[in-house]
């Protein structure tokens, strides 16, 4: 869920300004799972952009102590929200750690990377949520750590069902700055995408796995 819609609204502008999503209805991208797709999200290029970049940071920083008080850390997921959860752990005066897909193979053969410890209190940030599976695996290894994950945070997710169930599932609270029902509403309003492209990129969203454009 959105934190509020002013909040949901404000992040979708600026990340439609920096081209951090992109709209293209009609010549959609593909998708590293094979799936067609009429957008396209990379938040990484927020740390490209410092006046967006501290919006994030802040914004984040500011409800994740609203939502959940202060925590004792903030994990970020690898590698996509390393970057941005560093910036929220620094803006909160708070440890950082991140989580990686699995253990590495050599050396120490961290999962997680960074210092924490049993029992402490853990905000897990993200940057974007698709299906949830990656963004769940890294709370999955925080609590084989044995310490307690209070919920995560992510910039923007696209509101799919699965996420959804997936979050339920694992007993995971979520909460984002946007999402993609917001995201529609505000490139609606500023004439980024028309009703037609509106039309379709709904389509999308209902059914992402199956959808065509043509």
């Amino acid at each position: 869920m959105i934190f509020n819609k002013d909040t949901a609204k404000k992040t979708a502008e600026v990340l439609l300004q920096i081209n951090a999503i992109k709209l293209s209805p009609k010549d959609p991208f593909t998708w590293a799972s094979g799936w067609k797709s009429p957008i396209y999200c990379d938040n990484r290029i927020i740390l490209s952009f410092p006046p967006i970049r501290n919006y994030i940071r802040e914004t984040m920083g500011k409800h994740i102590e609203s939502q959940y008080g202060k925590p004792d850390v903030i994990a970020g997921v690898a590698t996509g929200a390393i970057g941005i959860g560093m910036l929220v752990a620094e803006y909160l005066g708070l440890p950082f750690v991140y989580v990686r897909p699995e253990a590495k193979a050599h050396g120490r053969k961290n999962q997680i990377e960074g210092f924490i410890e049993s029992g402490q209190n853990v905000v897990v940030v993200e940057d974007l949520i698709s299906t949830g599976k990656s963004s769940l695996n890294a709370v999955r290894a925080l609590r084989e750590a044995k310490v307690n994950v209070k919920g995560m945070v992510a910039i923007f997710s696209y509101g799919f069902a699965i996420a959804d169930e997936n979050f339920k599932e694992e007993n995971v609270t979520l909460h984002t700055l946007s999402n993609y029902e917001n995201l529609l509403e505000q490139a609606l309003d500023t004439k980024y995408i028309t009703e037609d492209q509106l039309k379709t990129l709904s389509d999308w969203n209902a059914n992402p796995s199956e959808w065509n454009a043509f």
